[in-house]
C-alpha cells in the first residue's frame, strides 16, 4: 500500500488539534424565552418615549436583561412574563423552547438568530398595547459564541458544527450534536442552549461543556 507521510502528518495534526481544544472548559449560559424587540414594536407595547429598565447584566457585552417582560398568545394558550432583552434590534424576534410552543400552540422553526423569513407568527401583548407578529418567533439553534481570540486558540471558525459533551459524568451526560460556531468580536466564550436542553443533560448556567 502506498503511503502519503504529508497526508499522515495533516491527520495526526488534526487529531492533535481536536484532543487539544477538547480540554477547554466552554461556560453554559441557559437562554430563558425572551423577546428582542425593534424600536417600532417596543412604542405600540410599552409606549413612546419609555425606555427599556436594566434588570441584570448578561454575559455578551453590551447586551441586558430588561424589567419589562411581555406576555405572548397562541391558538392553544398563553405564555405570560417574557422577558425583554436590549438593546433594541431591527427586527423583532422571539426564542422560546419547544414546550414554550406546545403551550402557545405553535410550530416555530429552529433557527440562526436572525433568519427569520417565513418563521412563526405570535401575538405579543404589552401594558401599553399588543402587536400581531407576522414572523419572528423561533426556537434557537444551539450554539457557541466565541471571540475571535477564542476562536483561534481552540482551532474553530465561524460557521463551523461542532459536537459539545455535556454534563460531564452526571447522570443525564449527553453530547449535543449539530452546534453552529459563531464567531465575532462582540462575544465572549459561551454555549447557548435553552431550557429543554439545559433540563435534558441536567446542567446549568455556569456548568462548563466541551467540544468532542
Amino acid at each position: 500500500m502506498d503511503q502519503n507521510p504529508e497526508l499522515a502528518k495533516q491527520i495526526t495534526e488534526k487529531i492533535v488539534e481536536r484532543m487539544e481544544r477538547s480540554k477547554t472548559p466552554i461556560p453554559i449560559g441557559i437562554s430563558n424565552r425572551h423577546v428582542h424587540l425593534d424600536q417600532a414594536h417596543w412604542d405600540v407595547l410599552f409606549g413612546k418615549g419609555a425606555q427599556p429598565r436594566k434588570f441584570r447584566t448578561v454575559k455578551q457585552p453590551g447586551f441586558y436583561a430588561c424589567f419589562e417582560t411581555v406576555d405572548l398568545e397562541g391558538p392553544k394558550g398563553r405564555v405570560e412574563k417574557v422577558r425583554l432583552i436590549a438593546p433594541h434590534r431591527p427586527k423583532s424576534q422571539i426564542e422560546i423552547s419547544r414546550t414554550d410552543a406546545a403551550v402557545l400552540g405553535l410550530k416555530p422553526p429552529v433557527r440562526d438568530s436572525g433568519k427569520l423569513e417565513g418563521s412563526s407568527p405570535v401575538r405579543v401583548i404589552g401594558p401599553k398595547g399588543s402587536i400581531e407578529l407576522k414572523e419572528g418567533l423561533i426556537i434557537a439553534r444551539r450554539h457557541i459564541h466565541f471571540h475571535p481570540l477564542e476562536a483561534r486558540s481552540m482551532g474553530v471558525r465561524d460557521g463551523e458544527i461542532v459536537r459539545v459533551r455535556a454534563g460531564n459524568g452526571g447522570p443525564r451526560e449527553l453530547v449535543f450534536e449539530q452546534v453552529l460556531i459563531r464567531v465575532s468580536d462582540q462575544f465572549s466564550l459561551e454555549l447557548h442552549i435553552d431550557t429543554d436542553e439545559a433540563n435534558a443533560a441536567w446542567v446549568k448556567t455556569g456548568d462548563v461543556v466541551n467540544i468532542c
